[in-house]
């Protein structure tokens, strides 16, 4: 099937299986290999990403129900060599161990600050428990987030 999506400000057509995850397009595909592969299940939210405007786990969208979408993945939060404020806080506040989730995270803290540039702490604990750290990293990240919407 012909899937055209527009990935980072790029557009991108490709002929995909109907079966294909969005995760495995990212990554196979347009070799965006930025946003990881947890669990298959939409538990860990490693695979985060922002679809039209909207934080999905892209292990559980087809690749074909992006067709005409919008995507962003952790390779388009930064202004090229550049970290944003986000990722910067992130490195600041030691907020990854080691890195597996911190795709994951950073593209939930994005949606959050995004629709709230002021989260409350019981609003940042909320965007960010779709995701798992297997390091237990989650003060760190917390921390982060909160220095990074100030």
């Amino acid at each position: 099937m012909d899937v055209a999506v527009t990935v980072n400000g790029t557009l991108y057509e490709r002929d995909v299986e109907a079966r294909k995850l969005l995760i495995h397009f990212l990554r196979d595909d347009l070799d965006l290999t930025g946003s990881h592969i947890g669990c298959d299940t939409g538990n860990c939210g490693a695979c985060s990403v922002i679809l039209d405007g909207k934080l999905v786990k892209s292990c559980m969208v087809l690749a074909v129900q992006a067709n005409g979408s919008a995507i962003e993945t952790v390779e388009g939060l930064s202004d090229g060599e550049e970290l944003n404020a986000l990722q910067q806080s992130f490195s600041d506040h030691h907020a990854l161990q080691c890195g597996y989730c911190t795709p994951g995270m950073l593209m939930s803290a994005t949606a959050l600050l995004r629709a709230n540039p002021s989260p409350s702490d019981d609003e940042i604990r909320k965007a960010l428990q779709g995701n798992i750290c297997r390091c237990t990293g989650y003060w760190n990240i917390f921390e982060a987030v909160k220095a990074a919407a100030r």
